[in-house]
Formats: structure tokens, sequence, C-alpha cells
């Protein structure tokens, strides 16, 4: 069945009346994450089905909310969570704050495409706006200058408001026409045209002036496929994202006690000051760790260690000393009576695996590891261990 597309000449049709065709329950209705149980067709939609890279719009018909619309075989399927009774007229509304946003992001990538291929050369290869920004990817690799340049270009574009037109060119017209497209178009191609900046076949809605896109931010790029990949959002999309950034920045620059545009700076030093703290606080682990392991005595018996003060790597080190001071088995903890001890054992002369049983059972402990070293956790207090080895 087929259905009229409200959206392909209005992009700012936000109500619109429809007859129900069909609705038809969903036999994977359970497995959906959307809460949509039925399938429903109208006669006629405002509702941009899922396409072009760019996710479906939401809403409701009537009583029932829409969660998803995809185009199947010509039919544009609304997928809902009640069902609506066929020859009955509703009224939908769409998701109005949703679908401007995806008009903003998908005219500012319209704008970034055609001033990357008017000034590069490159062709946009791929596309995807979803809820959590918008990828583009072109065949050709861009420096951060060369970004810059294009996002500067896009704003003055955005500044100047320039028209934003919808066509439906005859296959003649096409053909004598340059237009951006990744597929091989014959028939009923619908243009997208941003006045002397961009000339593209798409099928999504869109602003109907660049002023509209609001601000184009391109927030990062990477490598992809012999060429980039771009993220970046526009208008109230990058609006939020610039509140969220701002929010974090006024936080670093309180907790530094820094200007706020001086707060990178003030990082930098912070982490050089970290670099060398770590570097001392090396030395001196090294230090205790040596100064431990010299005050280690033969023993035909056990060694029993408690030591806070050594991190884990230390603590292994000092039982690996202990191994081979001790006839028995040399045992090292950390922590305390209320929270209880972590543990790393070693021994030459017991098989520990076996062993750790009975030490774990008895002491209410965990862990396990191979017949030489053992580590794990314990929660009986440090009497007890003591008493234990005793």
């Amino acid at each position: 069945m087929q259905t009229e597309k409200l959206y392909d000449r209005d992009s700012y049709l936000r109500e619109f009346t429809a007859k129900i065709l069909s609705c038809e329950p969903l036999p994977d209705a359970k497995k959906r994450k959307d809460g949509a149980a039925y399938a429903v067709i109208t006669d006629r939609t405002a509702f941009f089905p899922e396409g072009g890279g760019q996710t479906a719009d939401t809403g409701n018909l009537g009583n029932a909310v829409v969660t998803d619309v995809q185009e199947i075989n010509g039919g544009i399927v609304h997928f809902t969570d009640v069902p609506l009774e066929p020859g009955i007229e509703v009224k939908g509304v769409l998701n109005w704050e949703q679908r401007l946003r995806k008009m903003q992001n998908h005219t500012g990538e319209h704008l970034i495409s055609g001033i990357v291929h008017r000034q590069f050369g490159y062709d946009n290869v791929g596309f995807h706006l979803g809820t959590d920004g918008v990828t583009v990817d072109f065949s050709g690799v861009l420096t951060e200058a060369e970004l810059d340049f294009v996002e500067y270009i896009a704003n003055r574009v955005v500044a100047l408001n320039v028209p934003v037109t919808v066509s439906y060119p005859s296959p003649e017209e096409c053909a004598a026409m340059d237009y951006r497209s990744k597929l091989e178009l014959t028939e009923n191609i619908r243009i997208v045209t941003i006045e002397g900046w961009d000339v593209c076949a798409c099928c999504a809605p869109h602003v109907s002036q660049t002023g509209a896109v609001g601000g184009i931010k391109i927030l990062g790029s990477e490598s992809w496929k012999g060429g980039v990949r771009i993220r970046m959002l526009c208008g109230l999309d990058a609006l939020d994202d610039y509140r969220k950034r701002y929010v974090n920045t006024v936080r670093i620059s309180n907790l530094l006690s820094c200007k706020q545009l001086e707060s990178a700076d003030a990082v930098e030093r912070l982490m050089k000051n970290f670099s060398a703290e770590r570097e001392e606080s090396a030395k001196l682990r090294r230090a205790l760790l040596n100064s431990r392991i010299a005050s280690l005595h033969d023993t035909d018996g056990n060694i029993i260690l408690f030591d806070d003060l050594l991190d884990q790597n230390s603590l292994r080190n000092l039982v690996n000393a202990g191994v081979e001071k001790c006839g028995g088995i040399c045992a090292a903890f950390q922590g305390n009576d209320s929270e209880g001890y972590r543990y790393i054992i070693g021994s030459r002369a017991i098989p520990l695996r076996t062993w750790a049983k009975e030490f774990n059972s008895l002491l209410s402990g965990r862990g396990g590891g191979s017949d030489q070293m053992i580590q794990g956790t314990v929660t009986a207090p440090e009497a007890e261990i003591r008493a234990f080895f005793g």
C-alpha cells in the first residue's frame, strides 16, 4: 500500500490527519525495546521513516504512541504501542522538538559536505544522524586546519540565511545537473539545494533557510578507510553540547583556581607535578621495599607480614624474597580488622592450591592461584590470622 509522503513537500508540517489503512500485531513485540506492538499503515503521513542515515520521527497517531517508522514495500509503517482501528481517521502529531533538531543537523551536514566537495573535491561516503550526534565520512583526508576552515565558512553561510529549497527535476533535467549523490538514481529524484553552496539528492526533511540551522560545530575527526570521519552537531544539539562543556570547564577552573580559558594550561601543570610526584613516590616505594627485604631473617618456619605502605607489586616482590628465607610459608597482608585484608602468600615447601582451601575456610577468605603463590581476601581479624599461622 502506497502512503502519501507529506514530509516530502512540507518539512515544517507538525500535525496532520490520516485514515488508518491497516493495523497488524507484531509477532516479535516482546523482543522490541521501544514498546511497539502493532504495525500501522495510513493513507498519508508526515512521519519521516528511517532512511538515508537518519533515524525515524516519533510522536502520536490518535491515542497511539509512534515509536518507530519504516518504509516497507512503498508503504510507510508506523510502529505503535496500541492498535488503531482500520478505516478511522486519526490526528497525527510529530515530536516537533526532535524533528527540528534532526532538520538542523541534516541541513548542517549538507552544508559541510557541500563545502568539502567544493573546496577539496572529496565525496561524502557515509552519514549517520542518531541520538548521540552526527558522523560524516569523506573520501579524502582533511587536516585540523582544513576542518576549522570548513566549519568557519559553514557558519558564515548560516549567518547569511541562504534559502534551502526542494525540487523534483525530470530525468532529463537531472542528467544536465551537477549534484551530489551516493546512489545511482534514475527517477523520482528529490534534490535539496542550498543556494550557491550545495546541490544534493536527499529524501530527508530540511530547514528552509540556513539561518534555522543555528550553529555548526565540528567536534572531532579520525582516520576512516583512507579518508576521514568527522563528528559534528548543529543548532539546539550543539547548544546542549556547549552547555555541558561549559559546566565542565567551570568546574575544572574552580577546582584549579584558574580562569576558565586557562584551565587546560592549569591541568598540564598539574599533570607535570603529578608525574614528578609519582616518580618520587616510586623511588620511595623501592627504598621501602629494599628496607623491608633487608629486615627479613632466615627461618625454618613461616614469615607473616602486615604492611599497608607497599603497593601490590612491591608486596608480591616482598613475598618472593620471603619465600627464599623461610622453610614454610611467607604471607603478607594489607587492610584492617573492620574492612578485611588482602593477602599474597608464597611457598616452595607446601602446595598452596590444596592448602588454600583450609586457609580460606577457617579465616572466611576467598582466592586462589598456583601451588607456588596464591592471593585473595579474608575477613578474619589480625589476631585470628596470626593464631592460624602460630
